[in-house]
């Protein structure tokens, strides 16, 4: 009976702030300025504070024997060393002698021999059939002249995967172990996961130097978190029996965690390891801008020029590296969570018959790449090429179809984009900041009031308000076009399955295709400016708001919609009362996500001509500036984690009223 007061309390609130918020957006600049343009006797120099710190911790902090400088550049050295290993065998060799003097005493694994391991692991992982799929994706690699630099990314993910797992194992094991460390890392982690990419780089790039060893140390950070995460959740889906049993036969505290809830849990470590091999797929541009080098690389090369075809075969590239890696990771999740036949009374090589195949094709392979060396590339003869072809495709579309693209492109930003734009700047700070609390207290009480409205005000009080005004404006028109594709797409998909199918199979590949494979084709259909913006943030963020109608629309349970059928109702009602109103707690965090990927995307539109946060950033990684490039990064961050807690209370209390709860 207490739920109701307290919920009429919040309508009665949010509606009288609102109100309030709307008279004094009416009364205009003219009547109350500081409420439009934040005082800067108020500000909060949140960006010489981060700044004079890491100047500060550069430059002069000690711990004991060693500076901190030295510490990072000995943690870069830790990471070097592997990765240099790694980076010999797939791609330079191993060399003697420093820059152009250096001089190959071994060839690297050919590509024949590169794929033949791959192959064995994924007989091992998954039979046959996956072994033929590891093979067809190699092979796509060395015949679209690929490899190089195929192996040069390949080589960062084989380092950064394992050390980001067994970092996120250790920081979800403490978090399990001890609950304050989890309730201190939970911001932390949103932070990760929210701030964008290029933010990362700044410090990194301060602290770690120029270089590959430096983008593996960001790629890291972007794609920890998941792991620590899926790890606290695997411990503690562990069941209560098998916490008994390793007390009952006298396990230590360490004796418990690791031998019995860690094996316990592998199944759910897998899906991490997962996450963060395909995470760290998704750093591969954005690390090559701090000298990651790869299809990363190629990419963004592509992208300067504006070579479409160059770029959308780098593009592809990635895409197969990311089907590959990611349909081996899940099988191997897959075996190694199944029983194991008992391997007692074998020998070493028929317990690893797979392991010792791809040794002995490793040696072989180096021997007769030492001998013969004209057996170490892919036959020039045999290589493909598409690039050509795309190039003219967008030409052509270009030279014939450019009138009616360029009126498409003046409807829009004359009759969405700028509208939204003015109306935005009109609105008042501390009128946001009120109304964000009061649908805060609405859809969560008083710590998600608390939380919202901290965060818009800091946005204001650190100087960004101006510039989040853009981001939100770009940012929340794609998030109405892509729900105003996806939801339609998803419906029609979710109760036939052969266009399910083929629905799927395209956003899977618009999920994998780097985000800056987008811009290509927009920024020369449509050239820079905010509309090239919004159609690749559009493109890019399309994906949850599908996915996440044709789930929810799927779960609803078949014997409500027969009760429906049995009382006469029309297809149209059961879709619209019934199997739409059931799925909105789906499909609004589908719009959660959408809004995630938009941010993220928006970034990347900053090399398009945006003028948001996205670009504040991107100026700051230019100028190697972490306080601009942090304030910045955080006032994003704080733009996703508000519309992510309130887009999550609304879904809760959907949920609640639907009796789903």
């Amino acid at each position: 009976m207490a739920a109701a007061p307290a919920r009429n309390i919040g309508n009665w609130w949010f509606a009288a702030v609102l109100i309030a918020a709307l008279a004094l957006w009416f009364a205009g600049k003219g009547t109350v300025p500081w409420a439009f343009d934040y005082p800067k006797a108020w500000m909060i120099p949140a960006m010489q504070w981060v700044g004079g710190f890491s100047k500060w911790l550069v430059d002069q902090a000690h711990f004991g024997l060693f500076t901190f400088k030295e510490l990072t550049r000995f943690l870069a050295g830790l990471v070097d060393f592997p990765y240099r290993i790694v980076l010999s065998l797939l791609a330079t060799g191993f060399l003697e002698g420093q820059g152009s003097a250096a001089v190959q005493i071994v060839p690297p694994l050919p590509w024949w021999a590169v794929t033949i391991i791959a192959a064995l692991f994924g007989h091992w992982a998954g039979g046959r059939k996956l072994a033929l799929f590891t093979t067809a994706c190699f092979l796509f690699l060395a015949a679209f002249r690929q490899w190089d630099s195929a192996m040069v990314t390949l080589a960062s993910i084989l380092v950064a995967a394992p050390l980001g797992t067994i970092g996120g194992i250790l920081l979800g094991v403490a978090c399990y172990r001890w609950p304050l460390f989890q309730r201190l890392i939970a911001p932390v982690l949103d932070l990760m996961q929210t701030m964008p990419v290029f933010a990362y780089l700044v410090p990194v790039l301060v602290l770690f130097g120029f270089g590959p060893t430096a983008a593996i140390v960001a790629t890291l950070i972007f794609a920890m978190p998941p792991m620590i995460r899926v790890t606290l959740l695997g411990l503690k889906g562990v069941p209560g029996e098998i916490h008994d049993l390793a007390a009952m036969v006298g396990c230590t505290q360490a004796q418990t965690m690791w031998r019995v809830l860690v094996p316990a849990a592998r199944q759910s470590l897998m899906v991490g390891v997962n996450q963060v091999i395909m995470l760290s797929l998704n750093m591969v541009i954005i690390a090559s801008m701090i000298g990651a080098g790869g299809l990363g690389f190629d990419v963004l090369t592509a992208l300067r020029r504006l070579d479409f075809g160059a770029g959308i075969e780098a593009g592809f590239a990635i895409v197969v590296l990311a089907l590959v890696l990611d349909r081996l990771s899940q099988a191997a999740a897959d075996k190694l969570g199944a029983p194991q036949a008992s391997t007692e009374g074998r020998s070493f090589v028929q317990r690893h018959p797979h392991g010792v195949a791809a040794a002995a094709v490793a040696v072989m392979a180096i021997l007769l790449a030492y001998m013969a060396p004209v057996l170490q590339a892919y036959p020039q003869a045999l290589s493909v090429s598409t690039g050509a072809f795309f190039s003219d495709v967008v030409a052509w579309i270009n030279v014939n179809y450019f009138d009616a693209l360029e009126g498409f492109k003046n409807f829009i930003l004359l009759n969405i984009l700028v509208p939204a734009k003015r109306l935005l700047f009109t609105v008042p700070w501390i009128g946001a900041v009120a109304v964000l609390a009061a649908l805060g207290f609405k859809l969560g009480g008083w710590r998600l009031a608390v939380l919202a409205g901290t965060l818009v005000f800091l946005i204001a009080a650190t100087g960004q308000w101006e510039k989040a005004m853009i981001t939100v404006y770009l940012c929340g028109t794609a998030v109405v076009l892509a729900t105003l594709i996806g939801v339609p797409v998803g419906v029609l998909a979710a109760d036939r399955e052969r266009l399910w199918r083929g629905v799927q199979a395209v956003i899977d590949t618009l999920q994998t295709l780097p985000s800056f494979v987008y811009l290509m084709p927009v920024v020369m259909l449509f050239r820079v400016g905010d509309f090239t913006a919004l159609i690749a943030i559009v493109a890019f963020a399309v994906v949850p708001a599908i996915r996440y109608t044709v789930l929810g629309l799927q779960k609803v349970d078949p014997s409500l919609i027969e009760a429906g059928r049995a009382m006469g109702a029309t297809p149209w009602q059961i879709l619209s009362r019934i199997r739409l109103r059931l799925a909105l707690p789906d499909i609004l965090l589908g719009m959660n996500q959408t809004i995630m990927f938009a941010l993220s995307m928006l970034v990347i539109t900053a090399l398009v001509g945006t003028r948001d946060l996205g670009q504040e950033v991107y100026i700051a990684l230019t100028k190697a500036d972490i306080g601009r490039g942090i304030v910045a990064g955080l006032a994003v961050a704080f733009i996703a984690i508000v519309s992510d807690r309130l887009i999550a209370g609304a879904a809760a209390r959907q949920k609640a009223g639907l009796g789903l709860a």
